[in-house]
């Protein structure tokens, strides 16, 4: 038994349908490669121990707009040293300029990248990391540096400093003998006085006594 097609193909929609199906066809293998099946990988060197690599599409070197899914290996040329696997990451502001987060130690290195998607993609090189010299620190003032030097004396005086008790002129011992005389006299003198109130107080106590007999 046979079947007639829904649209046949001598009708107008059914020429419509058939053409657009074959362009559909060919325009998406067309499309998917349009930039190629491969990714070209430039491994152009080293910034402060990131290794940096330039990635495009082989065919036409165009950017490659998407997520770029790759490992980055590295091994010291005795093969005794080995870092990664990395991942590479955009540089910012950049359209082909990928280079990995983490640092490679000073040295030389065999690197090698593989990129695994929107297609496949392979570099290798050979870069070295110099060793970076630290800031040097601010130098010390020298210990023996003349430090800025006091006035000098004028000439004839005293090199040691004037101590109060030297300035200070000497007490006369004339006067301070006077002082000690002066203080004697004034206690004979009160003793005397003491003995003659006694004395007359005597007197009187007699006089007093014999009146009253």
């Amino acid at each position: 038994m046979r079947t007639r097609p829904a649209f046949p193909v001598r009708s107008g929609l059914g020429f419509l349908i058939l053409f657009l199906a074959q362009a559909l066809a060919v325009a998406l293998p067309v499309e998917a490669h349009a930039h190629g099946d491969t990714v070209k990988v430039v491994i152009s060197g080293q910034r402060e121990g990131h290794v940096t690599t330039e990635i495009t599409w082989e065919n036409d070197g165009d950017a490659i707009d998407e997520a770029v899914a790759a490992t980055v290996n590295s091994v010291s040329p005795d093969g005794s040293r080995t870092m990664g696997p990395w991942r590479l990451v955009r540089d910012a502001g950049s359209r082909t300029g990928w280079s990995t987060a983490e640092v490679l130690p000073p040295g030389t290195w065999k690197v090698s990248v593989d990129v695994g998607f929107p297609s496949l993609g392979h570099g290798e090189k050979e870069i070295a990391v110099p060793v970076v010299d630290p800031v040097p620190s601010a130098a010390a003032p020298s210990a023996a540096a003349p430090s800025a030097s006091a006035p000098s004396a004028p000439a004839g005086a005293s090199a040691g400093p004037v101590s109060p008790a030297s300035a200070t002129p000497a007490a006369d011992p004339a006067g301070e003998g006077e002082g000690s005389d002066r203080t004697v006299w004034w206690t004979t003198a009160g003793v005397v006085v003491i003995a003659l109130a006694g004395a007359a107080a005597g007197v009187l106590l007699r006089r007093s006594r014999a009146r009253r007999r």
